[in-house]
């Protein structure tokens, strides 16, 4: 036996150390995944378009806020299936922890900038916008859908009832399995693919030309 027949019944054991910022990171990445995907659609079919600058930003903030919805369903349905019991700070983090360090750092560069006088700079009202739309609708729709979530049924897993009781014995790893290798092997293709499309995409830029390549 091999492969998924060895560590199917660790799969989906809760991990050992923080299950609750687990399940609040799986619910961020899902809204950002339909954020994303949603706004590649609408781009890929001509909705919106980059000649008409700021549609595209606006797109994806009022995107973002609104599928806070499921990402307060998937973490709170996530740390049910974990037996959590918490699940008023699951959503608390869900709704503040990653719209929080984004705003955080956004911020802090949004001050150099105002303290150089430059015209890049976001405008407060612009900034008091952004936090109106944070609290006044992410923020209710990430606690609806994590009523929603907790009060639904948990996960149903494909593997036996009885087959996370005892964690399997991890056996030593050879050394290309290694943490240190796997990383910096792993992260050269992607690597790879962002640099030839991060060079083409601002070569458009300084050029002055349009991007359209959503596709």
């Amino acid at each position: 036996e091999s492969g998924w027949k060895l560590v199917h019944p660790d799969v989906f054991r809760p991990p050992a150390t923080n299950p609750m910022l687990f399940c609040v990171f799986v619910g961020t990445g899902v809204q950002l995944f339909y954020m994303a995907v949603i706004t590649i659609a609408f781009s890929a079919i001509g909705f919106l378009s980059p000649a008409n600058r700021g549609s595209l930003m606006i797109a994806m903030l009022l995107l973002y806020v609104v599928m806070g919805a499921f990402a307060g369903y998937y973490s709170a349905n996530l740390y049910k299936t974990f037996r959590g019991k918490e699940w008023q700070r699951c959503t608390m983090l869900t709704a503040f922890l990653y719209p929080g360090v984004c705003f955080l750092i956004f911020f802090i560069f949004n001050l150099v900038l105002w303290s150089y006088g430059s015209s890049g700079a976001v405008p407060f009202l612009s900034m008091l916008a952004i936090v109106s739309l944070w609290f006044g609708i992410s923020v209710p729709l990430v606690f609806l859908g994590a009523y929603i979530g907790f009060r639904k049924e948990v996960m149903e897993f494909p593997v036996h009832p009885r087959a996370d009781n005892m964690p399997r014995q991890i056996p030593d790893q050879p050394w290309y399995l290694s943490t240190t290798f796997t990383v910096v092997i792993g992260g050269v293709l992607p690597f790879g693919a962002c640099f030839v499309e991060l060079f083409f995409i601002l070569s458009s830029i300084w050029m002055d030309q349009y991007y359209y390549v959503f596709g």
